[in-house]
């Protein structure tokens, strides 16, 4: 799997919660912006990420991909993309942009680096 192919496969996962096991075991997952700042290992991120979906105070209805960045590595890319969604309390629709570095080796997800428009976040109710 490419790194672009593991990126179609999270933005299923973040707006459908399929699970494609595409974590390799001692994935690291970093929000340098957000509450959990590093997760070490898939189970952990697992776990995490399926709490975290079920308190998200939004339904996910949208991902767009603005931009997709090589790297001098090949198992590297740099993803521009925005959320959108419907805020469950309220009905309003809102939206943020992330950037995400993504790492991939030997077709798992290796790392994944998050920096979050925590504004926009705080503005819809999350985060």
């Amino acid at each position: 799997m490419t790194p672009r192919e593991a990126f179609e496969k999270m933005r299923d996962f973040w707006l459908t919660g399929t699970e494609h096991y595409i974590w390799a075991p001692d994935l690291v997952v970093e929000t340098p912006f957000g509450v959990t700042k590093r997760i070490r290992g898939a189970e952990n991120f697992r776990e995490i990420a399926r709490a975290g979906r079920a308190a998200l105070p939004v339904t996910l209805t949208e991902c767009t991909t603005i931009a997709i960045h090589d790297t001098i590595e090949p198992d590297v890319i740099v993803v521009e993309y925005e959320l959108a969604g419907i805020v469950n309390a309220t009905g309003e629709r809102h939206s943020a942009r992330f950037i995400g570095v993504l790492t991939v080796r030997n077709g798992k997800v290796v790392h994944w680096r998050e920096y979050q428009d925590t504004a926009r976040m705080a503005a819809a109710g999350v985060g």
